[in-house]
């Protein structure tokens, strides 16, 4: 009646698997290197979110 209730191999599960955590993991440095980024330029937060704004916008208008 059901002879193949599962369409995928346990070896291509743990693969699955296994990415997912490499994903997170590196999901997790880059948090960590953009949140010392962020504490060491302080009060210039603001500053840079405008330039990275003015520069996007001017890639656009292909002005840069």
């Amino acid at each position: 009646m059901l002879e193949n209730r599962g369409g995928i191999d346990v070896e291509d599960l743990l693969k699955i698997v296994l990415l997912l955590v490499v994903v997170w993991i590196v999901l997790e440095v880059v948090g960590m290197i953009i949140g010392t980024i962020g504490w060491l330029l302080g009060p210039l937060q603001p500053i840079l979110g405008l330039v990275i704004l003015v520069l996007i916008v001017l890639w656009l208008l292909d002005r840069l």
